[in-house]
C-alpha cells in the first residue's frame, strides 16, 4: 500500500539533497519516478538543486496544475514507482490532497519535501494540508549558529537585519533567510517582550 509522506525542515536542512538520493536509489532499481518542483522558484540551471551540487531536471507546478491528472497520465505510459516533490510548501491545498489520492487510489507512493514555516512563523498552506493528512512525517534536521536544531527561517534585508513583514513568498537562499533555533529566531524578531 502506497503512502504520503512529508519530510520538512527549515531552510539548508538537506530537503532537495534528500529528495534527490530517494530519486536516484528508485532509478538505480530500474524504477521510474516523477520530480516535481515549484514554478516559482526558478534560481537554478535545473528545478531541483542542492546546495552541495545535486540536481535533477523536475517538472514544475503551478497553482493550477492539476498533479492527479498529470502524473495518472504518465503513470499509464509509463508505470512509476515514486512521485517526488521539491518545494512542497507551495502546494495548494488541493495538490496536497491530490497527492494523498495519487497514493491511495493511484497506489504510488508520493514524498514529500518542503518548509514547515514561512518567515515569520507561520504555517505554509500546502504544509498545514501535508502535515494533518500525510501518512509519515519526518523532520530533516538543520543547525542553528548556536549548535541547536533549527526550527525557523529568519529573513533578512540586503544589509542582514531582521525582516519581520511582508509577503509570505520571497524566494531566495542564504543571501535572503537563515535558518535559526526558536529562540534565537525570536529574538531576532524581538517577540519575547
Amino acid at each position: 500500500m502506497a503512502k504520503l509522506y512529508f519530510y520538512y525542515a527549515s531552510m539548508n536542512a538537506g530537503k532537495s539533497t534528500t529528495l534527490l538520493q530517494a530519486d536516484f536509489n528508485y532509478r538505480e532499481r530500474g524504477m521510474g519516478t516523477m520530480l516535481w518542483t515549484a514554478a516559482i522558484d526558478n534560481r537554478a540551471d535545473h528545478p531541483i538543486a542542492s546546495r552541495i551540487g545535486l540536481s535533477a531536471e523536475a517538472r514544475r507546478f503551478t497553482p493550477g496544475t492539476n498533479l492527479w491528472r498529470e502524473v495518472m497520465d504518465s503513470h499509464e505510459e509509463n508505470p512509476l514507482a515514486c512521485v517526488l516533490i521539491d518545494e512542497a510548501q507551495f502546494l495548494t491545498a488541493l495538490q496536497a490532497w491530490q497527492c494523498a489520492r495519487l497514493a491511495d487510489e493511484g497506489d504510488i507512493p508520493v514524498l514529500c519535501y518542503g518548509l514547515r514555516t514561512d518567515f515569520r512563523g507561520d504555517l505554509f498552506p500546502g504544509s498545514a494540508v501535508l502535515l494533518g493528512i500525510a501518512d509519515s512525517l519526518e523532520e530533516l534536521k538543520a543547525v542553528c549558529h548556536c549548535g541547536r536544531k533549527a526550527t525557523m527561517n529568519l529573513r533578512v534585508s540586503d544589509t542582514g537585519e531582521a525582516v519581520g513583514e511582508g509577503a509570505q513568498t520571497e524566494i531566495g537562499g542564504n543571501e535572503r533567510y537563515v535558518a535559526l533555533c526558536r529562540r534565537h529566531f525570536a529574538q531576532s524578531l524581538k517577540m519575547y517582550r
